[in-house]
């Protein structure tokens, strides 16, 4: 297929469309990051709707904005992000991205119950927040697969933490990427016409016995 300009200026429009489309709620208490995110986001051709300054606020726009996608900050006054992220997740479910200052596995495990989708580590430069994005749209768009074969959002949250748990071993032993790693999940899942809770199970107990 030749790639002409006509073509390539098509896919650029699309991309902007796509980007339009999300509509980002931001949540950090200092005014200067805030704006910084508000700046860089636009910038990169997404939507921002609102932008709060504490817990308690982002929790109450989120419901009354709709946001498509959420970024917000771990630390914040009223109410700290894990908490905030819960709180919404309870009322709508919606990809949200943390920003933190440090990453580790019990904030990891508490982040993904709470409804987190991916991470921002401070400082959060505008290299970072496209990729974070991608990430945490691709990972809700599973997440949505993965709540079609439960009965309720908690077995759904409990559902993604084992499956990404199990992506992870893949990746490790596989060298897939974390799309690939899904896949090949799904592809099990559907073969063996099993759920992917089944699946991701199947996976973590036999990385125990090598």
């Amino acid at each position: 297929m030749i790639v002409t300009k006509a073509i390539l200026v098509k896919m650029a429009k699309t991309n902007i469309i796509e980007k339009n489309l999300h509509k980002v709620l931001i949540a950090e208490d200092n005014a200067k990051t805030r704006l910084f995110l508000k700046n860089q986001l636009e910038l990169l051709g997404y939507s921002v709707v609102g932008a709060a300054s504490n817990g308690k606020d982002v929790v109450e726009m989120a419901v009354e904005l709709k946001p498509t996608l959420v970024i917000m900050d771990v630390k914040m006054p009223q109410m700290d992000g894990i908490e905030a992220a819960r709180a919404i997740t309870a009322k709508t479910v919606v990809p949200i991205i943390l920003i933190t200052g440090i990453s580790s596995d019990d904030m990891a495990l508490k982040a993904i119950d709470a409804g987190v989708f991916a991470y921002l580590v401070k400082p959060v430069t505008k290299k970072q927040l496209e990729p974070a994005i991608r990430l945490a749209l691709a990972r809700y768009e599973e997440f949505k697969s993965l709540k079609s074969e439960v009965s309720d959002l908690k077995d759904a949250i409990e559902t993604r933490k084992v499956v990404e748990k199990a992506k992870g071993i893949l990746m490790k032993r596989s060298n897939l990427s974390e799309e690939d790693a899904f896949k090949m999940m799904q592809t099990h899942s559907q073969k063996e016409n099993k759920k992917m809770r089944e699946i991701a199970d199947a996976i973590i107990s036999a990385s125990k016995l090598i």
